[in-house]
């Protein structure tokens, strides 16, 4: 048997692909919609995929279910279970508690666990060449490395109302009647990792065992205890912000994601062209480098999304698909650079991309304005936002500040005023340049705060010496 887990650093979001050697057959469980790395480890064993499935309906990424599907042939598979309202609105095989897939000497195992979600499937593997008695579990956003799958989403991005509590109950069960009747030796495998805001302290490790978390999981003494009260309220506490494009990916996730298929490659576009289209309104400018290249001078209207491993995360801040249609045009050194920072816009449904450029010569210039710590005090702002979690406020946070987080910001433009200056911070400014790129776009006029929140604090701190 071959079991490749595919992990995406930017969404912290892991994919399964598993194989038979023997009959040259593969499953891949949650894929995501750059589909290249799956095709490739297939024709570099000599396998053929012949199923695609999923553990639930997602919130965090768009599915690649049905992209994989359309390109390879596979069959799709996807839960039945969770009632009506949570049902899958697209063709595909469903799947029951104990259901099954073969293939070849492998069987795959669905049991339905739900708590993160009504719908969702963990899936046993047992590898028949080696034993018959499964030996791994791919859990999804059931059982992470040392944490659940949080059960207050639907409330934060499905439009629930106090669903969590129900969510958090039925993950007790989950754990109690599922997980832990499983050998203490079957190997896990979750869908996410640290990072992911699917938990609250989700471990950087890949996989762990079903007895590990058994006697070390914070949860265990719970279960022990048959405590169902102080579970629920352990597990609902301190959840982090979601953000706010998880209601789009659970509504696109459920209908089922568009196909792309095959993707042409990226065109370099004309400075000229680009400036004529941006004056015109068409088009949308990404300047993705660092944000304090951004500080230095940029384009007028431009996004700063940065390039490299959040891209995907800090695209789906910045960006509304649903509601804003103009292509964008990104920055980027060349082709090579430019396909890699559209793989990880698809991720989250953001697929209109124009082309890019080398350069921002040409293009209407424009400096983002910025504040120092020590002016903030005299500086008649009209509001002072601080853009990182809820967490990290409550910790600490420049007096005066109101909290709401980058990834809620420009769904949640009600709670800004429509007047006046905005000064706005995260933690280091990384998170604050996204953010304020966005609500500038938006037409908010938004000064940043040079350091952000650790700038400032070091600021005070010498203050007070």
């Amino acid at each position: 048997m071959l079991l490749e887990r595919i992990y995406d650093e930017d969404l912290a979001q892991a994919s399964y692909f598993v194989g038979c050697q023997a009959k040259g057959e593969a499953i891949v469980v949650d894929a995501r919609r750059d589909i290249e790395v799956y095709q490739r480890l297939a024709a570099a064993n000599g396998m053929k995929i012949v199923a695609v499935t999923e553990t639930h309906i997602h919130a965090d990424y768009l599915s690649g279910t049905r992209e994989l599907a359309a390109a390879t042939g596979a069959k799709i598979h996807v839960s039945g279970e969770g009632g009506k309202v949570w049902q899958y609105a697209f063709a595909g095989e469903r799947l029951l508690d104990r259901s099954t897939i073969a293939l070849g000497n492998i069987t795959v195992t669905a049991l339905h666990t739900p708590g993160h979600t009504p719908e969702h499937l963990s899936f046993l593997i047992t590898d028949g060449a080696f034993s018959d008695q499964p030996g791994f579990l791919l859990s999804g956003d059931f059982v992470f490395s040392g944490d659940l799958g949080r059960p207050d989403l639907l409330d934060e991005a499905a439009g629930g109302t106090d669903t969590r509590f129900d969510g958090a109950r039925d993950l007790f069960v989950s754990l109690k009647e599922k997980f832990l009747a499983l050998p203490d030796y079957v190997q896990v495998y979750p869908g996410h990792g640290a990072g992911s805001a699917c938990g609250k302290a989700l471990g950087a490790i890949p996989s762990t065992t079903v007895g590990y978390e058994r006697n070390f999981a914070w949860w265990g003494p719970y279960l022990e205890a048959n405590d169902e009260a102080g579970f629920v309220e352990a597990l609902l506490d301190g959840q982090p912000d979601a953000h706010a494009y998880f209601g789009r990916m659970k509504r696109q996730n459920r209908q089922g994601p568009a196909v792309m298929g095959r993707r042409a490659p990226l065109a370099e576009l004309a400075t000229e062209d680009v400036a004529t289209s941006l004056a015109a309104n068409e088009i949308g400018i990404v300047d993705t480098r660092h944000h304090t290249l951004v500080h230095a001078g940029t384009v007028a209207g431009a996004l700063n999304i940065p390039a490299g491993n959040k891209a995907a995360s800090y695209g789906a801040w910045a960006v509304d698909p649903e509601t804003d249609q103009r292509p964008l045009v990104l920055l980027a050194p060349d082709s090579e650079s430019a396909t890699e920072m559209w793989d990880h816009l698809i991720r989250v449904g953001i697929d209109k991309v124009a082309g890019y450029i080398t350069s921002l010569d040409g293009l209407p210039s424009y400096v983002p304005e910025t504040l120092a710590p020590a002016d903030l005090a005299r500086f008649d702002a009209a509001l002072l936002l601080d853009v990182r979690n809820k967490t990290e406020h409550t910790a600490g946070h420049v007096p005066g500040s109101v909290q709401l987080s980058a990834g809620r910001v420009l769904w949640h433009t009600d709670r800004l005023p429509a007047d006046g200056v905005i000064v706005s911070y995260c933690q280091t400014g990384v998170r604050n340049s996204v953010a304020a790129s966005a609500l500038r776009r938006a037409g908010f006029d938004v000064v940043e705060l040079e350091g952000s929140y650790a700038g400032w604090a070091d600021w005070n701190q010498m203050q007070n010496a």
